[in-house]
């Protein structure tokens, strides 16, 4: 069965118009049919200091793909890019657990960052897992591009229907 999710990709180290391309050809062969891609958009760091801006695409991608393989395929992609840590933990947080909240968290520069902002209306609310983006509402490099791609307008607010609510 094919699904549609949308992912919101960053870069700010580096070659950054070429580490999105590539991520979105990775994309490609290992996620599913890139349906739809946004324009790339120059932005300033959100949530850390940096000299470096970002740059910003969203992509619709054709999945076969879970929500969790999806993840996994994207993790693996930042891996394969150079992507050594999602986040850092603040000195307030313990190092051993995974921090839940935005707020204990430090971001950092990056050569690549795809995040799963929606995936087809449902949503999930696992610890390392939440659809739709919990934050993505609150940042404008992530609507931006998303509202260019996307052709459902009432996928971008923010509650869409639990996992299997009115499905048959």
């Amino acid at each position: 069965m094919k699904h549609i999710a949308y992912l919101s990709l960053g870069s700010n180290i580096g070659d950054r118009r070429s580490a999105l391309q590539e991520a979105i050809e990775r994309i490609g062969k290992s996620v599913g049919t890139v349906v739809r891609q946004s324009a790339f958009y120059e932005t300033e760091p959100w949530g850390f200091d940096s000299d470096n801006l970002f740059l910003n695409a969203a992509v619709c991608v054709e999945t076969a793909l879970c929500p969790r393989c999806l993840l996994e395929a994207t993790q693996q992609i930042e891996l394969e890019m150079g992507r050594t840590e999602k986040f850092k933990v603040s000195s307030s947080v313990s190092s051993s657990s995974i921090p839940s909240s935005p707020s204990s968290r430090v971001y950092h520069d990056r050569i690549i960052d795809i995040d799963i902002l929606l995936y087809d209306d449902i949503t999930v609310d696992e610890p390392d897992l939440k659809i739709p983006h919990p934050l993505m509402n609150e940042r404008e490099f992530v609507m931006q591009p998303l509202r260019e791609i996307c052709l459902t307008p009432k996928s971008l607010t923010p509650n869409p229907s639990p996992r299997g609510e009115g499905s048959n």
